[in-house]
């Protein structure tokens, strides 16, 4: 099938509520030129430089999310215009977003990644210090950020039930953080989970935001 109609297929499975992130890293231009002429707006990149030499080929209007592991060096380039970043998995990433923002003149919404699978190569916080960090408050001194919910990702396994525990912990989480962080702020409301595998189990579990890739453009050309 072409990316339109896969495009179709995907969102035909998501409630109005979810947003979805086409997930384009590794693809070539044309491939997002394709989604974009069937009305997806949202693309999800996680190598800076690849994303930047995109956004500046493409049209202005798309959304270009963050969805990779961040380092510090690499938050400048994109600062001008990316609109959100899923993997904030430091304070001291945070603190060089706002750094950057600042400098751009923006306020760039963020996601607080946090650590919900069984697996040590993903990255994030424990429950235990997101919550930490939250109550140290200097967050909040950050003008040029807006902490705009959570993302998490599961466990690369076949087990369903434990992939929706995972995913359910992290539902459960966002709603302890907002009410005793964020209860004042209508842009805490995002919870980014769900990937081509694993996606109908997110929707199930409170997902604000899914992540797909492989299902819409096809494997990656690595």
């Amino acid at each position: 099938m072409s990316i339109q109609a896969n495009l179709k297929e995907v969102l035909t499975e998501l409630p109005a509520r979810i947003r979805l992130v086409a997930v384009s890293k590794f693809h070539p231009v044309q491939a997002l030129e394709e989604a974009y002429a069937a009305g997806q707006r949202l693309f999800g990149e996680s190598h800076v430089q690849e994303m930047t030499q995109k956004y500046e080929i493409l049209p202005k209007d798309i959304e270009w999310h963050f969805i990779g592991h961040l380092q510090t060096n690499k938050v400048k380039y994109m600062a001008p215009y990316v609109a959100m970043i899923h993997a904030i998995d430091s304070y001291k990433l945070l603190v060089e977003v706002n750094k950057q923002a600042a400098k751009a003149h923006r306020v760039i919404p963020c996601l607080l990644q946090i650590h919900i699978a069984q697996e040590d190569t993903k990255f994030g916080f424990s429950f235990d210090e997101c919550k930490d960090m939250l109550d140290a408050g200097e967050w909040r001194k950050l003008n040029n950020v807006s902490l705009a919910g959570v993302m998490g990702m599961a466990s690369n396994v076949d087990d369903d039930k434990q992939i929706k525990r995972e995913f359910c912990s992290l539902n459960t989480f966002f709603k302890e953080i907002k009410q005793n962080y964020f209860a004042e702020s209508d842009a805490f409301k995002e919870i980014s989970i769900g990937m081509s595998h694993d996606y109908p189990l997110a929707v199930e579990s409170g997902s604000t935001l899914v992540r797909i890739g492989s299902k819409i453009f096809g494997e990656r050309n690595y």
